[in-house]
C-alpha cells in the first residue's frame, strides 16, 4: 500500500512511518515539524519507499499518484505544547481534519483520525468506555485540544455517513516510549529525566491521581490493526494497568537506581486536569484482536536507555 501519515516527524508518527516500511508499504510522512522532529526521521530517508512533504495540513494540499490510507496524527498532544500553542491546536483538529478527509476521499483512500482519550475529560465513569459522552470544560484552558478532538471525531463520522468514506477513530491513552521529548511536559520524561539525573521525583499533591501507560509500539500495532478493520466507530487503544502517580515514580526510581527518592509538592494541577485515567479495550480485544504487550518494565527500561543516551548526546553537544 501506498500510505500518508499526516504527523509522521512526530512521536507515534515516526513509529507508525516506521512500522508500515518494515512491513513493505510506501509511506510518505507530512508534517510541519511545530512538534515534530526531522531527527525522529532521518533514519528513514535510506529507505526508498519513505518520502517526507514539509506541509501545514491546515492549509490544503495534494499528493500526486494514489494512495491507499490517510493517518492524521498531526496536533500538538502535550499539555506544554497545546498550552503554548492553543491556536494551532484548535486549527489542526478543525481544518487539518477537513483537508486530509478530503484528500482521502479524492484518493479513495481509508482514513484513521489519532483521538484522544482526553475526550471523555476528567471522568465521572471508570473505566472509560467507547460509549461514555465525558465530563469536558468547553471552555477550559485544556478545551483547545479536547473539543479539536471531538470537533476532529463528529467530522470524521459526518464523511463517513454523507460519503460512505471508510473511516476509523482511535482514541489513545496515554503512550510513552523512545522520541519524547525530554521538555515534552508528561509525566513519563520528567520523572526519567529528573532520575537520570539523580534528583527527587516532583510528584504534585498526594500523588493518588491515576494514569495507565502504554508502550509505543503496543498502539503502532493497535493503529495498524484497526486501520486495516471494517470498524468505524471509536476503539480505545490502551493499556488497562492503572498506575498511581506515586507509584509509577517508584517504579521510575526503583529502574534507574535513583537514590533521591521523592519530593511532594503542593498540587499544580492545571484546570480540568483528569484526576483517573483507564481505558475500557473490551472493544480492541473483540473487533482487532488487539491487547497490549509490552510491561511496564519493559518498555520504560527502553525508554530509560533512550534518554540516556539523549542526555549524553545533549551532554557532548
Amino acid at each position: 500500500m501506498r500510505i500518508l501519515i499526516a504527523g509522521g516527524a512526530g512521536f507515534v508518527g515516526s513509529h507508525l512511518c516506521e512500522r508500515y516500511l518494515a512491513d513493505g508499504h510506501t509511506v510518505i510522512a507530512v508534517d510541519n515539524f511545530i512538534t515534530g522532529a526531522a531527527k525522529n526521521i532521518d533514519h528513514l530517508y535510506t529507505n526508498p519507499n519513505f518520502s517526507f512533504i514539509e506541509q501545514d495540513i491546515t492549509v490544503p494540499f495534494d499528493v500526486e499518484g494514489s494512495i491507499d490510507a490517510v493517518l492524521n496524527l498531526a496536533s500538538p498532544a502535550s499539555p506544554i505544547d497545546y498550552l503554548e500553542l492553543p491556536l494551532e491546536t484548535l486549527k489542526v483538529g478543525s481544518y487539518g481534519t477537513h483537508n486530509t478527509l478530503d484528500l482521502a476521499r479524492e484518493k479513495g483512500a481509508a482514513y484513521l483520525l489519532a483521538s484522544t482519550s482526553e475526550v471523555y475529560g476528567d471522568p465521572l465513569q471508570h473505566p472509560q468506555q467507547e460509549s461514555y459522552f465525558g465530563n469536558v470544560n468547553p471552555i477550559g484552558v485544556r478545551s483547545v485540544y479536547d473539543e479539536a478532538k471531538r470537533y476532529a471525531e463528529a467530522t470524521v463520522m459526518a464523511y463517513h455517513r454523507v460519503y460512505g468514506l471508510n473511516t476509523h477513530i482511535v482514541r489513545i491513552f496515554n503512550t510513552y516510549g523512545p522520541r519524547m521529548r525530554l521538555n515534552d511536559g508528561r509525566v513519563v520524561p520528567n520523572f526519567v529525566d529528573q532520575a537520570l539525573r539523580g534528583e527527587p521525583l516532583t510528584v504534585y499533591g498526594d500523588g493518588q491521581q491515576t494514569r495507565s501507560f502504554q508502550y509505543v509500539s503496543d498502539l503502532v500495532d493497535g493503529l495498524v490493526r484497526l486501520v486495516a478493520s471494517d470498524y468505524h466507530e471509536p476503539v480505545n487503544i490502551g493499556n488497562p494497568v492503572e498506575l498511581t502517580i506515586l507509584q509509577f515514580a517508584e517504579v521510575v526510581n526503583q529502574l534507574t537506581d535513583n537514590p533521591a527518592g521523592i519530593v511532594y509538592k503542593s498540587s499544580l494541577r492545571i484546570s480540568d486536569d483528569p484526576q483517573i485515567r483507564k481505558p475500557d479495550i473490551t472493544r480492541a480485544r473483540e473487533v482487532l484482536g488487539w491487547q497490549p504487550r509490552v510491561d511496564l518494565a519493559e518498555g520504560l527500561q527502553r525508554t530509560i536507555d533512550y534518554f540516556q543516551r539523549e542526555q549524553t548526546r545533549g551532554l557532548q553537544g
